[in-house]
This record gives C-alpha cells, sequence and structure tokens, in this order.
C-alpha cells in the first residue's frame, strides 16, 4: 500500500522542511490519503537525515528501522487500527527532533538575522543563510562555503538595487568595498576615529571570511596537508556572515526607508 505521491521533488530548501516532508511521507503512508512519497524521493529524504550528525540522537526510530514505505507500513498498520492513531504516533515520533531543530534556530542571534534576510529576500539570501545554518555541524566546509555565498549575494543584491555595476569575477572583498562606498560606510568617508576603526575592522572580517573559505571551504581541492574545519569554525564563519549581511540590509533599508 503506498498512497500516490503530491510532493515536488527537490522542493525543500531547510532541514527542517527536509523533516517535515518525511513526516508527511510517513503520515501518508500510514493513512493512505493521499501525501506519500515516491520512492526515490523516500530514500533520498531517509538517507539526508541519517547521514546528518548535528541530529543523529534525535531521529525517530521509524526512521532508523524501517527502511522503505513498504516496511512501514508492514509495522503500522498491525500497530494501530485507526488513522487518528497513526498520525498521532507519527506526530509523536518526530516531535523531539523538530522542536530540537527550530531551537537551534532561535539560538541567541540566529532569529533576528533570519527575520531581516527573509523580509529582504527569501529565495536567495535567506537560502543561502539557511544553508550555512543547516550545515554548521554536519558539514563545516560547506558551512563555510555557504557563508560566504550570503556575503556574495547580499553585496549584489543591494548594488543592483543601487545601480553599481560590478565585474562578473569580482571577489568578495571588492564586492564589500563597492557597497560600503555606496551605503557610506567606507572608512575614509568618515571623520570620527572610533568609526573609521570599526568599519575598517568590517572590512578585515569580510576579508578574513573570503580567505577562509579560499583555505578550507569546500570550493577547492587541497593539498596532502589539508586543513579540515571544525563545527566551531563554521559556526563563527556563519555567525560573523550573517551578522555583516544583516548590517548592509539594515543600512540599505534605513537610506531606502528614510
Amino acid at each position: 500500500m503506498i498512497s500516490a505521491p503530491t510532493f515536488i521533488e527537490n522542493d525543500e530548501r531547510t532541514l527542517l522542511e527536509k523533516l517535515e516532508k518525511l513526516q508527511g511521507g510517513y503520515i501518508g503512508t500510514a493513512t493512505n490519503d493521499g501525501g506519500g512519497l515516491d520512492t526515490a524521493d523516500f530514500a533520498r529524504l531517509r538517507a539526508e537525515i541519517l547521514s546528518n550528525v548535528q541530529i543523529r540522537s534525535h531521529i525517530p526510530d521509524i526512521v532508523r528501522k524501517y527502511r522503505d514505505q513498504p516496511q512501514f507500513w508492514q509495522f503500522i498498520k498491525h500497530k494501530f487500527p485507526s488513522y487518528a492513531e497513526r498520525r498521532t504516533y507519527i506526530w509523536e515520533q518526530f516531535r523531539p527532533l523538530l522542536d530540537f531543530i527550530e531551537a537551534q534556530d532561535r539560538s541567541p542571534g540566529v532569529q533576528p538575522i533570519s527575520e531581516t534576510l527573509q523580509a529582504f529576500d527569501p529565495d536567495n539570501v535567506h537560502a543561502a543563510w539557511q544553508k550555512a545554518l543547516d550545515r554548521r555541524t554536519s558539514d563545516p566546509e560547506g558551512a563555510i562555503t555557504a557563508a560566504r555565498m550570503l556575503l556574495e549575494t547580499t553585496c549584489k543584491h543591494i548594488l543592483d538595487d543601487v545601480g553599481t555595476p560590478y565585474p562578473d569575477d569580482v571577489d568578495l572583498p571588492k564586492l564589500w568595498a563597492l557597497c560600503a562606498e555606496a551605503l557610506n560606510l567606507a572608512p575614509h568617508q568618515h571623520q570620527e576615529a572610533i568609526f573609521k576603526t570599526i568599519l575598517g575592522n568590517c572590512q578585515s572580517v569580510v576579508n578574513s571570511l573570503g580567505a577562509i573559505r579560499n583555505k578550507i571551504g569546500d570550493a577547492h581541492g587541497q593539498g596532502r596537508k589539508q586543513v579540515k574545519p571544525k563545527p566551531r569554525h563554521a559556526e563563527l564563519a556563519v555567525n560573523l556572515a550573517g551578522t555583516m549581511a544583516s548590517f548592509l540590509i539594515a543600512t540599505w533599508q534605513d537610506r531606502t526607508q528614510g
């Protein structure tokens, strides 16, 4: 008994969306309500979730035990006679993991940044931020690369809005410098020493994020003596990138709405 698939393959962007989609697949299988997943999509989502070390200790038993929908159907049809009982059981199985992921994204500093980036551009800027968040523990190299992509995307969106051209192959430090100039955030545009220092340090942070991505991100191959970032390095890079991006966006919005 496999329900007709109603989900679009690969339409989820975040870990939370993947989990909710897989949960819906289990419910569709258990209740025959037309909300199941096709075989390939179910296997892909299950494999991605099982391979994520960040959530390993919170993964529901039904995801660990039952490799496909027919196996789960043989279990659930004998365990609970009613659809309502099956739905409640599946929700209870997934709830601890979903609560854990939501709590991670509500950690100090994450929520305000997420709200700013979501309001500015949900499809590109916020998507890059969410990708960086999702990979902090399970894929530190990928998180660092996504952090740089977040800053690059933010700068390009603002420069496009301002009408400032930039080369196709422009690097991150240059993008930041162009953006800072357009938003009156360049150190030379200020007289107060403290502001010149702070804004100069912002440029230094961005330069370092570009450099660390080139050194230990996943965008380039490495030699025999590989430098492997740890989750704490990814956490730092992602948080810095999110702070810098939200600062640019807040400044741009203040100028356009003032």
